[in-house]
């Protein structure tokens, strides 16, 4: 190859949320990595709501760092307020989520990845793939200026680009974000292989100006007084006097109305979106249509950053057109003299359903291509990084040749959603939710870097540091969590802290441990009444993370030892493979559907199968007798 296009073990396609995990994962690893995006100003953009993790986001961002990635570190160099959602229920529901200073997540990511030695950046735009004849191997890229990159792995991270179409009232254009042009070409490529193609919907609110709001008639949203972070390698975060607020506000009839004078121009609603949006992210108009008998919709009104005035309005997503936006907004009390930077857009673009990837993230029809992003199928940020997390690990050990990494739903939330996507499809915008985890309380944000960080580091993508720091963790929660089942209380200490919890008080001396099983009792009001026991525990540790974890491992015990019992059980079926040449229409008495399902998703364990809507427990006893035949 020439200087200019030199070879490259790992080509990573788009500069997204996606794009720049896989980049950054397989150059970690040390695989020769090039990332060709439109633009490098727009590295990881946060295109839509200026914000990371969330319920159930949260775990995977926090899952997307325990490996060694870097999406938990920049969210919280990035991170203008930080609040851990429903503290209310239980831990396994406990999510990390933080608003973020758009412009600076993205030089901060971008800073990240330029600390990669064998990471490459390049300004382009990718038009073609090349293959071998026969269309079965990848072989490299073609930009729209002509040039030729040549790679052993290519990672699709198309985003919203692919053939994008933004759509503001009857206006139509093509761009792959607002200001920014649609990536023609790799799908018509895509398609002559063989892929099937469909086309999702997704949308965005109006930008306004956060002078132009009446906040005495908005309700203030604070963050939390002691910040969590995504990152287990992040030592401060912004104190709760320095973290900057976001506003609840709502619709009302009048807003409504106004906004229904534009429904017939709406392409919602006159035929010109005919692609499905995320059913849990609806815009306006949608909301309002869908449910007529609500007079009024909440909003959330957020700081795109520390240094700007813009701000999103969070639950107005929409493309009305601009000046039925415009009228509506100002109709919003508060927002009366609101002054509007940018208007809401609809935007549609192709996607490719995820049965034709294999859990590697790897493409089934050609060899060494990865899919990552919305180009499977999903929606979120948090979604896209973590797929594109896996396609940068698994291309790094494709090209190295090693066998790809694949985490189990018993291992991760990423295990979950890559589940999901190829064994149930989907039609719509995939989003991860906690209740799509059967195993959560195994998987909750607060233990993530237990379960994956020694994975992370065998693989070459944590570091010895990382690695270092969970194993002393490790050890200060197995050396905690045998003191307080050792360590015997008293009355005289305990029972005035029992009483003010209208806990019943204790008639002899016991375990700790089995004071803090009442779900009433905080390991916290244990350590206040009892200074010998306080004392203690600090000197094992002061870590208040450590304390949270064995506190919730003690507490939840008996849950926690059930699902690591369903797991075992399940492991057998999960490590029961299916050969890749099986011919599922030569085996007699599996049902037409059964047999319809297996021969298109293809999966690649009992397991997998016995998840794919359509197979039956009877089609997996017929698979079953045949693989052992």
């Amino acid at each position: 190859m020439s200087q200019l296009n030199p070879f490259y073990d790992v080509i990573v396609v788009g500069g997204g949320h996606a794009g720049s995990e896989a980049a950054g994962a397989a150059a970690q690893m040390g695989a020769k990595t090039l990332l060709i995006t439109m633009n490098l100003e727009a590295i990881a953009k946060m295109s839509c709501n200026p914000a990371m993790g969330g319920v159930a986001k949260g775990q995977l961002v926090r899952e997307i760092d325990a490996l060694g990635g870097i999406s938990g570190k920049v969210s919280d160099e990035s991170g203008v307020q930080f609040r851990m959602l429903n503290m209310s229920k239980g831990p396994a529901m406990w999510s990390p989520r933080c608003q973020s200073d758009r412009m600076l997540y993205a030089q901060k990511m971008r800073e990240r990845l330029e600390e990669k030695e064998n990471l490459f950046l390049r300004q382009d735009n990718v038009v073609d793939l090349m293959y071998s004849d026969d269309g079965k191997t990848i072989e490299g890229v073609i930009t729209q200026t002509g040039q030729k990159f040549k790679s052993k792995a290519v990672v699709l991270t198309t985003g919203t680009f692919g053939n994008g179409l933004i759509h503001i009232g009857e206006t139509q254009f093509g761009g792959g974000r607002s200001g920014e042009r649609a990536s023609i070409g790799i799908s018509a490529t895509l398609e002559k292989l063989g892929f099937q193609v469909g086309r999702l919907k997704t949308g965005t609110p109006p930008r306004i100006d956060g002078r132009t709001v009446d906040y005495s008639k908005l309700e203030e949203q604070l963050g939390d007084e002691d910040p969590s972070g995504f990152s287990f390698m992040t030592d401060k975060l912004p104190t709760l006097e320095e973290q900057l607020s976001c506003w609840i506000g709502y619709t009302n009839e009048e807003v409504h109305d106004v906004l229904k004078t534009g429904f017939d121009r709406s392409p919602m609603f006159n035929g010109r979106i005919k692609s499905i949006g995320p059913r849990y992210c609806p815009s306006i108009e949608d909301k309002i249509n869908r449910f007529a008998d609500k007079d009024r919709h909440q909003l959330f009104l957020e700081p795109e950053g520390w240094n700007t005035y813009e701000m999103y309005l969070n639950g107005f997503s929409t493309s009305l057109p601009e000046e039925v936006q415009y009228k509506a907004l100002r109709t919003i009390p508060g927002f009366e003299e609101v002054i509007m930077i940018r208007p809401g857009y609809a935007i549609e673009y192709d996607y490719f359903p995820p049965h034709q990837i294999r859990r590697s993230l790897e493409t089934k029809i050609v060899d060494g291509l990865f899919f990552a992003g919305q180009i499977n199928g999903t929606t979120g940020y948090e979604e896209a990084a973590c797929q594109g997390l896996m396609a940068g690990i698994n291309s790094a050990l494709k090209v190295q040749g090693k066998d790809p990494l694949v985490l189990q739903r018993s291992e991760a939330y990423i295990g979950v959603l890559i589940d999901d996507l190829i064994n149930k499809g989907t039609e719509e915008p995939y989003r991860m939710f906690t209740s799509r985890a059967e195993h959560r309380i195994l998987l909750r944000q607060d233990n993530a870097d237990l379960r994956l960080t020694e994975l992370g580091y065998k693989i070459g993508l944590a570091s010895e540091e990382r690695f270092l720091k969970m194993k002393k963790k490790k050890e200060a929660v197995s050396d905690l969590d045998a003191f307080i089942k050792d360590y015997t209380v008293r009355p005289e200490q305990m029972d005035p802290m029992l009483e003010s919890k209208d806990s019943s008080t204790m008639s002899q001396p016991m375990k700790a441990e089995k004071i803090l099983l009442r779900p009433e009792i905080s390991l916290h009001d244990m350590m206040e009444y009892d200074t010998e026991f306080s004392e203690k525990i600090d000197a094992i540790t002061t870590n208040t993370k450590v304390l949270e974890q064995v506190e919730i491992q003690i507490k939840y015990a008996g849950y926690i030892e059930k699902e690591f019992e369903m797991v075992k059980e399940l492991e057998k079926q999960e490590n029961m493979t299916i050969p890749e040449q099986v011919e599922y229409t030569n085996i007699k008495s599996l049902s037409t559907e059964g047999t319809q399902k297996l021969s298109k998703i293809r999966p690649e364990t009992i397991g997998q199968a016995s998840r794919i809507s359509g197979v039956s427990a009877s089609d997996l006893s017929v698979l079953m007798v045949y693989l052992k035949n």
